[in-house]
């Protein structure tokens, strides 16, 4: 399939940006791409490409920006229930940790995941991963972390590879079953680690191998009052010798040390970073370790503080963007809002959370080789936005632009489908 005359073909050739390319998008205008057999064959001007396949069918963009599929490089997608209460809560003055140590948060998500039963969660999920694909996701990480015993953490990854096999959104799974400490533990982080590292890491990675193309990530809430660097290090490291791949939660509240962990053990991304120390900014800078911003947890919070992006850009840092879609503070199904927020409140031009959004965020689940960017060889993974300049997708929110997902050469009309 030919689609062609795009007012602008977003290509985003070349890889991750790091510190001004950010803003260097590589886009051709009256653009057109050939797609063949699910990946990309052709990249080139419409009147280039229409003279040289006369008789290859053809989807005419028109009046449309085409560019990569979008790229949620961290997500909980995967839980039972909701928090409502708690969003009250939060309104009336209570902190996050708050909520969580008087039983809310995490742990109240953890008791309705764990009596779910797998089909029960495949079908509450369904809707959202659908909407999520709809509104331009075509690659999107999900973690555990809401079942906190062996049996309910796999019953998340499966159900995550479920929705994997099912809906057209492909799901990049993560074993986080280091989120919190489970009630039954009553507190003690040291014996629920090693719990983590004995039993449950042997556990996931024996069941991935019979179920999964490759072995999840392994990721970490390192926070004081949660798993500190001490825990952390060692989930990690257990996680890393058996072959795991790495990412982890860091700097949120506080800064301990998570990120500069990170790039010290090779970890795909250090995640959040909203208490990130220059050290560590600099750290980033000269590791691929890629920095994700979670800018609608504090939107979702109501705080005022998010991740410094622009000095992570300026020190030549891997900058990508996430929904951190959850329960709690950042349920958003809509990745162009948090394209928006990026604008508005980490200072990026839409450019730069474009490349945030695609290139960038592919290399934070290690897919960049595979996704991100519209180049020969690469994943059929587009969108035909409803506008013919990019640049909307900051400049508009709460709304829908795209118009058309295709997903490894397979068109998905978005509008037809309402």
């Amino acid at each position: 399939m030919l689609i062609h005359s795009a007012s602008q073909l977003l290509t985003l050739k070349g890889g991750p940006r790091r510190g001004a390319r950010l803003a260097e998008l590589d886009i051709i205008p009256d653009g057109a791409v050939l797609l063949r057999d699910g990946f990309i064959e052709k990249v080139g001007d419409s009147a280039s490409l229409l003279a040289a396949y006369p008789d290859e069918p053809r989807l005419d963009a028109t009046g449309s920006a085409v560019m990569p599929g979008l790229v949620d490089p961290h997500t909980h997608l995967v839980w039972a229930g909701d928090r409502c209460n708690e969003f009250e809560m939060r309104i009336q003055g209570k902190t996050y940790m708050e909520i969580m140590n008087a039983g809310g948060g995490i742990n109240a998500t953890m008791q309705a995941t764990r009596s779910a039963s797998l089909d029960e969660l495949v079908e509450q999920n369904r809707p959202r991963a659908l909407n999520h694909f709809f509104h331009g996701v075509t690659t999107v990480e999900v973690k555990t972390g809401y079942g906190l015993d062996t049996a309910s953490e796999i019953k998340q990854l499966a159900v995550i590879e479920a929705l994997n096999q099912s809906t057209p959104i492909e799901m990049t799974p993560t074993f986080m079953g280091a989120h919190a400490v489970p009630p039954e533990f009553n507190s003690d982080t040291d014996a629920f680690t090693e719990m983590l590292c004995n039993e449950m890491i042997p556990a996931v990675k024996a069941w991935s191998l019979e179920n999964l193309p490759e072995l999840p990530f392994v990721d970490v809430f390192c926070e004081e009052n949660v798993f500190n660097l001490k825990h952390s290090r060692r989930i990690l490291e257990c996680a890393r010798q058996h072959g795991f791949p790495l990412k982890i939660h860091a700097d949120e509240f506080g800064n301990i040390g998570g990120a500069g962990l990170a790039v010290s053990l090779g970890a795909a991304s250090a995640d959040h970073l909203v208490k990130i120390s220059a050290a560590e900014i600099e750290q980033l800078a000269h590791s691929d370790t890629a920095a994700v911003s979670l800018p609608c947890t504090p939107f979702g919070l109501a705080d005022s503080h998010y991740t410094p992006a622009r000095r992570i850009i300026a020190a030549g840092g891997i900058l990508a963007i996430a929904s951190d879609m959850n329960p709690g503070p950042a349920w958003c199904e809509n990745f162009q809002f948090v394209l928006a927020l990026a604008c508005r409140y980490l200072k990026l031009t839409p450019a730069e959370a474009v490349a945030a959004a695609t290139i960038n965020a592919a290399a934070a689940i290690n897919r960049a080789v595979r996704i991100g960017s519209i180049e020969p060889g690469k994943q059929a993974d587009l969108l035909i936005l409803s506008v013919d300049d990019y640049r909307h997708l900051g400049y508009r929110f709460g709304g829908n632009l795209v118009k058309t997902v295709i997903k490894k050469g397979e068109v998905f009309p978005v509008f037809s489908m309402r």
